[in-house]
């Protein structure tokens, strides 16, 4: 037979369905209830709907066959908003977090959680990777950020949140303790040069992220120490050993700091004309609306420059941190001085400069107070841990270990690969267009010892019915009730580990969301 896909003819054996058609030939339509051709599918998402032109009909490309003359479009306006309101339809009814709350209140992004699991299981290095992912001074916020993650910690509910921040100070002290420093994998040299004006932490944070980009960068300060306004905490507050100790670490990393080096208008100018292909200012706090620098405008709150971009109307200059506007928390100016960093690299490699925007996440706000013990399930009963060695000093091995271990993994274990996510993402739609005033309460299978089944993350897609009864699992999953309160559960009262023995892993691979997960992510 010959049909056409988006103006494109092709021929295909009978009895092929349009999905297949279209990935014969590399056309990319979005599936949920699909997983691949060893299983029979039901089309209930309705995710992946085409239009037949000549009809005007939406079809469902997963499972209709195509037939002789067919002319099919898979991306005009009609078929992309129905797409978006069938995974508006979807979310509503989902209840789970893409990622934790913790996470999402930090503002670097750091994730919390997954740092909180190598700590708990004596993976200290492992944790520092997770941590310099997103923040170049861990040690430093471990002694002086006020923790807005903590202040949403869902462990709050049951006792006391998790000691985020003494944790954050432990994996990095626990390695900057050690003889062997390790430094993240850089990408390869790119022959430019950055110039960042200003040591705290906006352009200490902005340039450890563009050295790693592969870029030569060399931070300018004026007084005769490195620091910015670091230097003016209280040494209670700060040991001044700390921030020696993060700054030879940056140094060992490739970091040139040059003390000492006052920044004038025109040694911009040569700083530009000659030496470098980018100027990144991070001088902190203003000390008047007076321009800084030839061709950088003021206002009374500081420099001018893109919120989003970071950039300056200067073609070559990027600016971060509170000389843009005050940042009363250290973590703030640094979550500033990666995002610059980022554009910054884009401007380097000739890429566009974009807005740094987050990826798109579901969440359900508080635990029900019944809930509170379905995510205890995950953690420790352990009331919170205090260092007997007393806050400055910091945990010992152990007692990070079990504080820890009190996270309760909030976040989903498909973060990076839920389908439901990504396509969320992907067409931008509106989390709260459906949602009703109630929700479905929360429930964890937690004793399978591969896997766990989280029902109320579940879109009733039928893939794991599917895979247990083609691999003749003993009992699979199957469907409960009928209607809208359809539901996927385990048959007769019985376990997980039964319902799903042999096939737990296939389940866990090719469900579309984060609802049958494997348990170790």
């Amino acid at each position: 037979m010959q049909i056409s896909i988006n103006h494109k003819t092709i021929s295909v054996p009978e009895g092929t369905t349009i999905l297949q058609a279209a990935e014969a030939v590399g056309i990319d339509i979005p599936t949920m209830c699909y997983g691949d051709e060893s299983y029979h599918n039901h089309p209930s998402c309705m995710v992946c709907m085409v239009k037949e032109v000549k009809s005007g009909k939406l079809l469902p490309a997963c499972a209709t066959k195509a037939t002789d003359g067919m002319e099919i479009l898979t991306r005009d306006n009609e078929v992309l908003e129905s797409r978006k309101e069938s995974l508006e339809l979807l979310i509503s009814d989902h209840v789970g977090d893409c990622e934790a709350p913790c996470r999402m209140a930090c503002p670097a992004f750091m994730d919390i959680p997954k740092m909180n699991r190598l700590i708990a299981s004596g993976r200290f290095l492992d944790a520092l990777k997770i941590v310099k992912e997103e923040i170049a001074l861990p040690s430093i916020l471990g002694y002086i950020c006020p923790a807005p993650c903590e202040k949403v910690c869902r462990r709050a509910q049951a006792d006391q949140a998790v000691s985020i921040c003494q944790l954050k100070k432990f994996a990095a002290n626990h390695h900057y303790n050690t003889t062997q420093p390790w430094f993240p994998e850089k990408e390869k040299p790119t022959g430019k040069k950055v110039a960042v004006i200003g040591s705290g932490p906006a352009g200490l944070a902005c340039a450890f992220h563009l050295v790693k980009s592969g870029h030569r960068v060399i931070v300018y300060e004026k007084e005769n120490r490195a620091g910015g306004n670091l230097l003016k905490i209280p040494e209670n507050e700060l040991p001044s050993t700390a921030l020696q100790t993060e700054l030879s670490w940056l140094k060992g990393f490739g970091l040139e700091i040059q003390t000492g080096e006052t920044i004038t208008q025109d040694m911009l100018l040569n700083l530009l004309g000659a030496k470098f292909d980018a100027v990144v200012v991070a001088t902190g706090k203003p000390e008047s609306t007076k321009p800084h620098f030839p061709g950088l405008e003021s206002d009374d709150t500081g420099l001018i420059a893109d919120p989003e971009t970071f950039k300056t109307r200067h073609e070559s200059v990027f600016a971060c941190g509170s000389i843009i506007r005050e940042q009363k928390m250290a973590v703030k100016a640094l979550a500033q001085g990666k995002a610059a960093a980022k554009n910054v690299d884009r401007f380097l490699a000739g890429k566009t400069i974009e807005m740094i925007t987050r990826k798109f996440n579901s969440k359900f706000g508080k635990l029900q107070p019944e809930e509170v013990q379905e995510y205890l399930k995950e953690a420790t009963e352990d009331a919170r841990h205090e260092p007997a060695s007393g806050k400055t000093f910091g945990f010992t091995d152990q007692e990070a270990m079990a504080e820890a271990a009190r996270c309760m993994h909030c976040d989903c274990r498909k973060v990076d690969n839920c389908k439901l996510r990504n396509y969320g993402d992907e067409y931008k739609i509106d989390r709260r267009k459906y949602l009703g005033n109630e929700r479905k309460k929360i429930k964890k299978y937690y004793t399978h010892k591969s896997i766990i089944y989280e029902p109320e993350k579940c879109i009733r897609c039928g893939l794991c019915v599917e895979i247990a009864k083609a691999e003749k699992d003993l009992e699979g999953l199957t469907y409960i009730g009928r209607g809208f309160d359809v539901k996927i559960d385990i048959p007769f009262s019985d376990r997980l580990e039964n319902a799903l023995n042999t096939t737990a892993l296939k389940c866990a691979g090719l469900c579309p969301t984060g609802a049958i997960s494997e348990r170790e992510i």
